[in-house]
């Protein structure tokens, strides 16, 4: 597992006058937020989080007292250390995992690199980029991807053609 930063939010523009921010999250709620107290490598230390209703969250960081200070954080991504995650349980894994991993075939075959994952509502969609540059999709299903780990992605030959 490399331990490298995972963006979990990113702040979307200030909430009020006193230092709040509104949240786009990229996870499971304000809730799976609630579990971490710092971001950014302690730069940014969380005093109150809340859902907004909405989708996304309030927040209030120490180092934030107004709307000025708020207005200057609107576009920072909020990161965790990679370690400092939930543990997966088999079969589950996270985003930033899988990105930047070599992608072969079930044949042996070098096919790339894991460059995006999506979902557009029917699950997970893992962009390929071949060597050549030219991109390709494969959904994140066990007869498309029979195996990954931390080494690699192993795709199904029959749809890497």
């Amino acid at each position: 597992m490399r331990d490298r930063p995972v963006t979990l939010a990113a702040i979307t523009g200030a909430h009020g006058l006193t230092g709040e921010v509104r949240l786009k999250l990229f996870g499971e709620g304000a809730a799976s937020l609630k579990r971490y107290r710092a971001f950014n490598d302690s730069t940014l230390n969380v005093e109150k989080l809340k859902d907004d209703g909405k989708g996304g969250a309030i927040a209030r960081f120490a180092e934030v007292t107004d709307r000025t200070g708020a207005e200057k954080l609107r576009g920072t991504a909020l990161t965790v250390a990679r370690s400092a995650m939930p543990p997966l349980e088999p079969g589950e894994y996270y985003h930033a995992d899988l990105l930047g991993l070599p992608a072969v075939s079930t044949e042996g075959e070098a096919l790339g690199e894991c460059v995006a994952v999506d979902n557009f509502g029917a699950g997970d969609v893992l962009e390929i980029k071949r060597p050549d540059g030219k991109r390709f999709m494969v959904p994140m299903r066990v007869e498309a991807v029979p195996e990954w780990t931390d080494e690699r992605i192993v795709i199904e030959a029959a749809y890497a053609a």
